[in-house]
């Protein structure tokens, strides 16, 4: 039979220029079909959990700060000191009240996503105090440089939320610097963001800006920003975190409770030790986010990080990393609680092949493990030091292929490819195929970073290297973005609230240069 081979819908040259308009559309959440790794037998889970209960029992977890304190005497906890010594059984009521999904609700309602379950976001990278910038230079990072991450976190389809500070804005005051960075993730894009913690105070900020851009009434009710505490490895939490988790779980606001390890330095030298030890300091926060809150939406947490005996340095990457994702991912389903983990980590200090290895390892144990909240998703190099433009561009590609690869595969179709197969017959190709001039650029993933050419073609093209080609991609993206508009008396009001509270803020801290 003879196949048709006439262009269609205004020929090669229309797809081609169809092509190379960029697609800036969020893709929808990701909603994992692939199967969870479940490293751990039923027993294995027991195991840790009994073990992390009886830390939480007889070691106890120092809180540092009086009123988180006299919220564990009044709901019955054991307190000795700063040491709170908590019952497994009011750590299991506590935990059970945590949404196992919940929403969030972004500026633009199109860019709403589910978490929990199945339903997962990828985020960028945040902490940054170092980027490497649209030339690939190294260098401190401007307010400017902030709005540039929040407007390619905007554009990029697999980023589902953008983030606070990317990279530290170092040409602003310490002290006021949350205000502009929360403005930033406000103004330059309509997704879902996260919100500084870096002092009670400051979260408060958040939450009053959050207030004035969706309504008092409307966040109460509704997620609509990430907040982030960090524990002090091992057993400790600080009156700076707990202070930020109540700001948020008081307002309804999802945190992330999220012990910070360093494996072999703050945990022992063995991964499945480590994981109890890291389960009870998690179930801890998260048990203390519903005394602040009952039914308030939190987040198991962590940081994932190996030490190398060699340096001490913290390493990205390696197997018992991958081997920690998937056995938390299982004690967070344990619990029913939706989990946090950090995607496309690298060491490396340019954006090479270690960078490549390192994250790809990550990226795929986080996507086995089945991880809800996948924050350092695009960006991350050199243990967090600094964030690349160009890792950047190509780590949110990897995700949205992620994004592809979780869908599983696609069966809509499969009766009508199937009846290509007896119209090309032995020996012949598919190119010219109606069926796959309809369905080319959908059936397959198409990178647009990675070059599939011949060696003589890509030299021909100038032999252009993938930290060139991405950072050209990005200063193609940045020169085609349109600011998603923000109505003008909620911006004038924002402007108004930072411009009163920089008043305020005592601007101590000068700026600092010395990073």
């Amino acid at each position: 039979m003879s196949v048709d081979t006439r262009t269609r819908s205004g020929g090669r040259a229309a797809r081609r220029a169809l092509r190379a308009i960029p697609n800036v559309t969020m893709l929808p959440g990701l909603h994992n079909k692939i199967p969870t790794c479940e490293i751990m037998t039923g027993s294995q889970v027991e195991r840790i959990d009994a073990a992390s209960m009886d830390i939480l029992e007889n070691v106890g977890v120092v809180f540092r700060d009086d009123i988180a304190l006299a919220d564990w005497k009044r709901t019955g906890a054991k307190v000795e000191g700063d040491r709170v010594y908590l019952d497994r059984a009011l750590v299991r009521d506590l935990i059970a009240t945590i949404p196992a999904q919940f929403t969030y609700h972004a500026r633009d309602p199109l860019k709403n996503v589910a978490l929990g379950g199945n339903k997962s976001i990828f985020v960028p990278m945040t902490g940054a105090p170092y980027l490497r910038d649209l030339e690939d230079v190294r260098r401190n990072p401007t307010l400017d440089d902030l709005a540039m991450f929040h407007k390619l976190a905007h554009m990029m389809p697999a980023m589902h939320s953008s983030a606070h500070h990317i990279v530290e804005p170092y040409d602003h005051a310490i002290s006021q610097r949350h205000l502009r960075i929360t403005y930033s993730s406000m103004k330059y894009s309509d997704k879902t963001f996260m919100g500084m913690t870096t002092s009670p105070k400051n979260a408060e900020d958040v939450i009053d800006m959050c207030r004035i851009l969706f309504g008092a009434d409307f966040i109460d009710t509704h997620p609509v920003v990430t907040g982030n505490c960090n524990g002090n490895s091992p057993l400790v939490w600080d009156e700076t975190m707990l202070g930020a988790m109540r700001a948020f779980s008081r307002a309804n606001q999802p945190v992330l409770c999220s012990p910070f390890v360093l494996g072999g330095a703050n945990t022992p030298a063995s991964v499945a030790a480590s994981v109890a030890q890291l389960n009870a300091e998690a179930l801890s926060a998260l048990a203390y986010t519903q005394v602040i809150r009952r039914g308030a939406p939190a987040i198991y947490g962590h940081y994932l990080s190996t030490v190398s005996m060699k340096s001490g340095a913290p390493m990205a990457g390696t197997p018992e990393i991958s081997l920690m994702n998937f056995m938390i991912g299982q004690m967070a389903r344990f619990y029913d609680v939706p989990w946090r983990t950090s995607n496309t980590l690298g060491g490396a200090k340019t954006f090479d092949a270690q960078a490549g290895y390192e994250s790809a390892t990550t990226l795929s144990a986080v996507m086995h493990a089945g991880a809800n909240y996948i924050w350092h998703s695009a960006g991350w190099n050199e243990a967090g030091m600094h964030c690349s433009v160009a890792k950047f561009m190509v780590d949110a590609e990897q995700c949205a292929m992620a994004h592809r690869m979780a869908m599983g595969p696609n069966f809509d179709d499969f009766d009508e490819a199937l009846a290509a197969i007896p119209d090309v017959g032995p020996g012949g190709h598919y190119l010219g195929h109606p069926h796959t001039q309809e369905n080319f650029q959908s059936a397959y993933f198409m990178p647009e970073l990675f070059d599939n050419n011949s060696i003589e073609q890509w030299q021909a093209d100038g032999a252009v290297e993938i930290t060139e080609r991405a950072l050209k991609h990005a200063k193609k993206m940045l020169s085609e973005y349109q600011e998603p508009t923000l109505d003008v008396a909620k911006n004038e009001e924002l402007l108004a609230y930072i411009a009163r509270r920089e008043t305020e803020i005592p601007p101590a801290d000068e700026l600092n240069q010395s990073y």
